[in-house]
């Protein structure tokens, strides 16, 4: 399964290639081990089988049987008077080749040998045996078992002297020691340990700014006004850090300058309507006087909720611990005070940080929106590992589908009227989302599976 992140994949692609490279240099060492050790050891079983033909020829015919039982030991089974041995062709065995050339050119001139290759155990073997059991049976014996075994190569040389006599060395020859060299082995895992070590300290090292910045984006959201990022490291890094911080001061100038906006257009739009609401109060029709004034205070309500959703209402005020349980009960003894009542179901042992009016605002919106349009509300409150969700439930009759995401754009309502009675204004779910993703949450709709409406507010508490 290949990592999410950047630095599990730049971990596995650098691992995976010092893995691979490691493997391959291993190999090639092995490999070239083997020949080093294929062609020491066949010069010195070359050099000892001319030294042994030497000190043959130079011996008379009878004491040469007394010469070959000292020297028939392993790895050389040596015997007289063998029928002639039919030469092999060397171009296409490494081994038999190299080891013919050592051969010759330790015999040098006046002695010819012929070298074929044989399979199974040497044909003297059980006098070889009758040596090492007069010898004690130790070493030479785990000699012999080492070069009969798996990668071994025997070797039949037979060498004429001088006189015309042939002797017959039956020989082996071993590739390497058992198993891999422990220094050689530990020279691998040191190397490859320090590589590892030093790729994890690198990767970490380019993915950290990444991080950084990405942390940073995170919290824009929740704090338009936090500290800009540090122009440091590398030359992308303070690149990036500074294309940061230029949007983030683009958006604060931005918002600030919108803000400045609708502000200025409210005030000015408190002078005409202040003189309507006057201008109302002298008309002789009541029916008449009592719509003009539901309409200036609907226009008054309007602007101030615009306000509230274009600006960023909790900037003013500072985070501190805050009690849900208590935050809840106060806003339930003020709903019971208007008319309205809704049940509190579930607890929360722990405060949370935030901003306890930006809070209120949120809850008392999510509950208007609920008795609006279902009557009768609930709120179920479940504490988290990472938050709590607070669940405002209603007993409407939900929202299709398709609008459960519009409900949160301005100005948005489900039904057609846009009568203040039954719609509102369109941006009370919006300041309510906003207040809490500026607290490091959200705000989700859905439709119950009894009927109704569940608006769920998450907060964490870090």
């Amino acid at each position: 399964m290949i990592p999410r992140s950047l630095f599990g994949r730049l971990v596995l692609v650098l691992l995976g290639g010092l893995l691979l490279a490691q493997l391959v240099s291993a190999y090639l060492n092995l490999s070239e081990r083997d020949r080093l050790l294929y062609r020491a050891h066949g010069m010195e079983l070359a050099q000892r089988i001319a030294d042994v033909s030497r000190l043959l020829d130079s011996m008379p015919p009878a004491e040469r049987r007394r010469i070959v039982e000292v020297f028939n030991a392993p790895p050389l089974a040596i015997s007289l008077d063998r029928p002639a041995l039919e030469p092999e062709p060397a171009e296409d065995d490494f081994q038999l080749a190299m080891f013919s050339s050592g051969l010759r050119f330790a015999l040098g001139e006046g002695l010819q040998a012929t070298v074929a290759r044989r399979s199974g155990a040497p044909a003297a073997a059980p006098d070889m045996s009758a040596m090492h059991r007069g010898m004690g049976g130790g070493m030479g014996g785990m000699g012999t078992m080492r070069g009969m075994g798996p990668g071994s190569a025997n070797f039949m040389v037979q060498v004429t002297l001088r006189d015309g006599t042939r002797v017959t060395f039956d020989s082996f020859l071993s590739p390497h020691d058992e198993g891999v060299p422990l220094r050689f082995a530990a020279t691998l895992l040191i190397l490859l340990g320090t590589v590892v070590a030093l790729s994890l300290l690198a990767v970490r090292w380019v993915t950290r700014p990444l991080s950084t910045l990405a942390t940073a984006a995170e919290k824009l959201g929740e704090d338009i006004n936090r500290p800009p990022l540090p122009a440091s490291g590398p030359t992308e890094v303070r690149r990036a850090a500074k294309a940061f911080n230029t949007m983030q001061s683009r958006l604060v100038r931005f918002i600030a300058e919108r803000t400045r906006v609708f502000a200025a257009m409210s005030h000015d739009l408190k002078t005409p309507l202040t003189r309507l609401r006057l201008r109302t109060e002298l008309l002789d029709d009541a029916e008449l006087r009592a719509k003009f004034a539901k309409d200036v205070e609907e226009m008054e309500s309007m602007i101030a909720q615009t306000l509230d959703f274009m600006r960023d209402a909790t900037s003013s005020e500072p985070a501190q611990p805050v009690d849900v349980m208590a935050l809840l009960e106060s806003v339930q003894t003020d709903y019971q005070d208007a008319g309205h009542s809704f049940e509190i179901r579930g607890s929360v042992a722990r405060p949370i940080s935030g901003r306890p009016r930006a809070l209120r605002r949120c809850l008392t919106n999510l509950l208007d929106n609920a008795l609006r349009y279902g009557r009768r509300a609930s709120i179920e409150v479940e504490e988290r590992p990472a938050g709590l969700a607070l669940r405002v439930l209603d007993e409407g009759p939900g929202m299709p589908e398709a609008e459960l995401e519009r409900a949160f754009e301005p100005f948005f309502r489900g039904e057609a009227s846009r009568s203040r009675e039954t719609g509102g204004t369109g941006l009370g779910l919006g300041i309510a989302r906003n207040i809490a993703r500026a607290h490091g949450g959200d705000v989700t709709l859905k439709n119950r599976g009894g009927g109704g409406l569940e608006a769920t507010l998450t907060l964490p508490r870090a």
